[in-house]
């Protein structure tokens, strides 16, 4: 078993307002640098299974490698109860000597995730939610949770103070019920609603694009803004709330440079599928863009993918 690098950094005294989303497959170790340079106050590991932990799985472990110039840190774990998230959060424990909170998944809808009784299978059992996380406050770290929208407001209400009696920090919610997955538009106005009703612990995801969308949030008196798809879609999203703003000449060469970084930390493949990622952002203001996004889409190399994007 490889040892994850545990040089963490620790938050700074002001609050973590503005966070890039857990991201399955995505927000991995250079994104997360990435991210962390470009404007994000707090990042997420992806989904980590306490099962794999348990298990002592490889990959597993993989996932909790940190760099010392990402952000503050929330490790998202996920498990089917209490059981075996407290056996995943030890073996956490164990290793990882300094981040920044717990975090529980009860939002992802996926199948592969749902048919196993995690992510958001435990929306519908209220109970193992509310132990989980009692349980994982014995750790003494902060502990963040990331639901989705019940059916209808009381139950989404009356679920999130399950959760805050169990004594969660933080709790995200994204608009969109498990069976819209990720379609049609997120619901904003559940997420104010929780934001009145639980003042200081509501995090916001879903459907945010611009800083408009953003300060929309945080105007609903929302804690945390969490930045997915939007970020993927945009990279200088976060730059541009803090009031950054680049030429397309100098997003390129960014992005090249974090492609080097990323190649050195996790190998070509990943790279190119991150820059892949990211590429639409920069040539969507390029001539012929259409032509270019197709080419890039199809590119096998690094270098190939840069080429497209100097060109």
């Amino acid at each position: 078993m490889k040892i994850p690098n545990t040089s963490y950094l620790l938050p700074p005294n002001s609050y973590l307002k503005l966070a890039l989303a857990p991201l399955a497959g995505v927000t991995t170790l250079p994104v997360r640098e990435f991210f962390s340079e470009h404007g994000a106050e707090l990042t997420h590991t992806e989904m980590i299974s306490c099962a794999g932990l348990i298990r002592d799985n490889e990959k597993t472990f993989d996932m909790l490698k940190i760099s010392p110039r990402e952000a503050p840190l929330v490790i998202q774990l996920f498990a089917p109860d209490e059981k075996i998230l407290i056996g995943g959060a030890e073996k956490i424990k164990k290793l990882c000597k300094k981040f920044f909170a717990f975090g529980i998944n009860m939002a992802c809808p996926m199948p592969k995730i749902t048919k196993n009784h995690c992510g958001s299978a435990l929306l519908k059992k209220p109970e193992t939610a509310f132990n989980m996380v009692k349980e994982l406050k014995n750790f003494n770290l902060p502990v963040w949770v990331k639901i989705r929208k019940l059916e209808n407001e009381s139950d989404t209400l009356k679920f999130i103070e399950t959760l805050t009696n169990a004594g969660a920090d933080n709790i995200c919610i994204h608009g969109r019920t498990a069976a819209q997955r990720y379609e049609g538009q997120a619901d904003k106005n559940i997420v104010g609603l929780a934001a009145k009703n639980f003042p200081t612990l509501i995090s916001a995801s879903g459907d945010v694009k611009t800083v408009d969308d953003i300060n929309e949030y945080f105007s609903y008196g929302c804690v945390c803004v969490m930045l997915a798809r939007g970020a993927i879609a945009n990279p200088f999203l976060f730059e541009e709330y803090h009031g950054i703003f680049r030429d397309n000449y100098e997003r390129i060469e960014i992005l090249i440079n974090f492609a080097k970084r990323a190649k050195e930390l996790s190998g070509e493949h990943k790279a190119l599928v991150a820059m892949k990622r990211f590429a639409g952002s920069i040539i969507k203001f390029s001539q012929g863009s259409a032509e270019k996004r197709k080419l890039a889409c199809m590119s096998t190399s690094l270098d190939e993918i840069i080429k497209i994007l100097r060109g």
